[in-house]
């Protein structure tokens, strides 16, 4: 297969880890056959610095032209910190979002075996926890019309969403649910907002298309406080856009560390693949920076292409640097490996995995083959 991918490596730490999902996707393009052809682009605070505009008109139309976005991160604190800036990054991302039409946001949570005493929560209550969330993306209160009166004393955001809008990524995540364990939780907040009512009835009627999969409703407040409680029960989780971007960070702690998990970001013509985690920008450059998220966005960037087989091995490959103490000091603290190592171990693991008996830990410090 042949994709050309663009890569928009953003702020911060994000130029860090996408050159690691890359050579992770160098490595299956070596290992498979495939072709794959990047080419790179500015996004992000970056981009108001050298252009003045957060997501400039070159930038979107490589994305429009391309099979897939590998995105890394977005944001910096001199727009953090100045409540008066009228350009910030983040719209950038929001119209990139929306222009591509990607409606739907999907973000896999997993408490990985050989990590689960670096989770804060306790082993018996997230051990098996393995779920995904489908979060609407272009619609609700971050795109709807925002007010604020002349004096400054009055703010509104609109909240709106349709049935057209709540049928799509319905659709996907009931498919999804079918597709694992046949469950299917909607979360919302239908005894207060009527949009939320709205969902709970298209989805309602939906369901009755997929009568093998089990549908239940929580209350946003009780979800957030169950996938704290007993995040196993749950399976695929579907959501609005506002309470999705709060409750998938929620779920972010579970496997102990925010660098490791990954999204992607699809419509109907376009697809966006990035780690979950900010800009970190105090990490920039320093080569302490977790790649892992970022090279499992890789991965759902390769099973969208039903390149099932080259994304488990991608898969394989972190989760046995994982096993073996190939890491970053986000999750042990004494670790030697920095974010280009463990990149180098998990591209030549994808390599080499059938000749691999054991890790020359030696050879990984002096940038040598990791497998003998």
């Amino acid at each position: 297969m042949k994709l050309n991918i663009a890569l928009l490596p953003g702020d911060g730490i994000g130029p860090d880890v996408v050159v690691q999902a890359v050579k992770s996707l160098q490595a299956v393009a070596e290992a498979f056959g495939h072709t794959f052809h990047f080419e790179e682009a500015l996004a992000g605070a970056i981009a108001i610095d050298k252009t003045g505009d957060p997501l400039p008109d070159e930038t979107l139309e490589l994305c429009k032209k391309s099979d897939a976005v590998l995105f890394g991160a977005i944001g910096d604190p001199k727009y953090d910190n100045d409540p008066k800036a009228k350009v910030r990054p983040e719209q950038g991302l929001l119209k990139l979002r929306k222009s591509l039409g990607l409606f739907t946001n999907i973000r896999p949570i997993k408490a990985f075996p050989t990590l689960i005493d670096k989770s804060p929560l306790k082993k018996e209550i997230i051990s098996g926890t393995d779920f995904t969330i489908y979060r609407e993306l272009t619609g609700g209160i971050y795109f709807g019309e925002k007010k604020l009166s002349e004096d400054g004393t009055v703010a509104s955001d609109l909240s709106e969403y349709s049935e057209a809008e709540i049928e799509r990524i319905a659709h996907l995540a009931f498919k999804a649910a079918r597709s694992r364990r046949k469950k299917l939780t909607l979360v919302d907040k239908a005894n207060v907002l009527e949009t939320s009512r709205l969902w709970r009835r298209v989805v309602t009627a939906l369901g009755k298309s997929y009568p093998d999969v089990e549908l239940d409703f929580l209350f946003v407040d009780n979800a957030a406080m169950q996938i704290i409680l007993n995040p196993s029960q749950f399976d695929v989780i579907l959501t609005e856009n506002m309470f999705g971007d709060i409750i998938s960070d929620e779920g972010s702690v579970i496997g102990g560390s925010i660098g490791l998990l990954a999204s992607a970001s699809v419509g109907t013509d376009n697809a966006m693949f990035e780690p979950i985690h900010g800009s970190y920008p105090q990490a920039k450059g320093k080569d302490i920076a977790n790649p892992v998220a970022s090279i499992l966005s890789a991965a759902m960037l390769l099973e969208h292409f039903n390149l099932r087989e080259e994304a488990e091995a991608v898969k394989y490959a972190v989760e046995r640097s994982l096993e073996r103490g190939v890491v970053t000091p986000d999750l042990d603290k004494d670790s030697k490996y920095g974010t280009n190592k463990v990149g180098d171990f998990i591209a030549d693991f994808i390599l080499h995995a059938e000749d691999t008996t054991q890790v020359n830990k030696e050879n990984i410090e002096f940038g040598q083959s990791t497998i003998i």
